[in-house]
């Protein structure tokens, strides 16, 4: 699939992001794809606490320079963490054709962490004002 921001620096055309569904277009949102990926683990619920924090605090950080798209694509990860974690947990290999006769607990504590996080971003007032702001004015 094509995004329309494929290589533009969305911090230099916040107006060519567009929010999409879910997780869509995480991996195309560059610069932010750089800046938030090597944070992203969820191989344990140790890794998972840490990535979640560290790109929360990316979140933050975002939310103070006013950058919806930086909000949106850190809560996009967060929200990855909590679905691929929980896959995961499912899945052996994450593999949805060999489902796991008992969850991983390791797992599903990994994405109970990820969960927490993301609603935390998804549920934050800056970020559904921004939101809405930029639909506003550019969707």
């Amino acid at each position: 699939m094509s995004y329309p921001y494929d290589g533009v620096d969305l911090r230099e055309h916040p107006e060519a992001y567009r929010v999409g569904r879910g997780e869509q277009g995480v991996f195309h949102a560059e610069p932010y794809k750089g800046e938030l990926l090597p944070l992203w683990s969820f191989k344990t619920e140790e890794a998972a606490r840490a990535s979640s924090e560290n790109i929360y605090a990316k979140f933050e950080e975002y939310r103070s320079a006013g950058d919806f798209v930086g909000m949106d694509v850190a809560r996009k990860y967060l929200q990855m963490g909590w679905t691929r974690a929980r896959r995961y947990a499912k899945y052996e290999g994450g593999k949805k054709s060999k489902p796991r006769e008992k969850e991983d607990p390791e797992k599903g504590r990994a994405a109970e962490v990820f969960r927490k996080k993301w609603r935390a971003a998804a549920e934050d007032e800056e970020y559904l004002r921004l939101k809405e702001e930029h639909r506003r004015r550019n969707e």
